[in-house]
């Protein structure tokens, strides 16, 4: 369990074949509702790999519980050794091979900060090719749901020129002396402090991922400051039972 509702699963494929993917991407799980009607719900991959991926290595997923939900019924039911139907990956919410850009501003809620970790090594690359700059705001509402939080910390730690780390909690602030107490920790909606960190036209290229009133309002706001639609890059986590 990464949080008290989102369950972090590792799956091999029966074939004994990696799944090769561009982080960012996703799968698609098939399943049944109770009166057989087939159904399909979608995955960011959470693994952080090279593309250099063996036989039998983990395709890893962070799964929302969501009361009632027939996806949460199949999850919470698997146990070591279940098996699942998937498709994929799919998806374009990717680090771009061309992308010149001086930052990424990265933007997240909930699960959608799942994406973000398995870009890690590619933002590793980023900054040690081209010096870029990289900031992480991640809203949960308490430090129980940062999800990721000590690996993106521990990134920062090792990157404190180039990356930073905003936790931006909604409802409960971490306890001083915890792990998650931070100076770079906020209290409200990582859409308050986006002008904290001066949206540059000229040099950004921001991804939104998660809530979707938080990426509409970030949306927004990165427009008003004046980035073109294309340096904004989005996607949606919308829950369903």
């Amino acid at each position: 369990m990464l949080a008290p509702a989102v369950g972090h699963y590792a799956f091999v494929r029966d074939d004994g074949q990696p799944l090769d993917f561009v982080p960012g991407q996703f799968i698609q799980v098939h399943f049944a509702y109770a009166d057989g009607t087939a159904t399909k719900r979608s995955y960011s991959l959470a693994t952080i790999h090279d593309h250099a991926m063996g036989p039998g290595e983990a395709v890893e997923i962070a799964v929302s519980y969501v009361p009632g939900g027939a996806a949460t019924a199949l999850f919470e039911s698997l146990e070591v050794g279940g098996r699942i139907d998937a498709s994929g990956p799919f998806g374009r919410f990717c680090l771009m091979p061309g992308d010149a850009n001086a930052r990424y501003l990265l933007i997240a809620t909930g699960t959608g900060v799942t994406p973000y970790r398995a870009m890690l090594p590619q933002l590793e690359a980023a900054i040690r090719d081209r010096g870029v700059q990289v900031v992480l705001l991640f809203g949960a509402r308490t430090p129980a749901e940062l999800l990721y939080g000590e690996e993106f910390r521990a990134f920062a730690d090792r990157h404190p020129e180039h990356f930073r780390f905003i936790p931006c909690f909604s409802r409960e602030l971490p306890a001083e002396g915890s792990a998650h107490a931070h100076a770079d920790v906020r209290h409200g909606y990582v859409q308050q402090f986006l002008p904290e960190f001066a949206p540059d036209p000229a040099g950004d290229i921001a991804y939104l991922c998660g809530n979707p009133n938080m990426v509409d309002a970030c949306f927004e706001a990165l427009k008003a400051d004046g980035l073109e639609v294309r340096q904004i890059r989005r996607e949606k986590y919308v829950s369903s039972k």
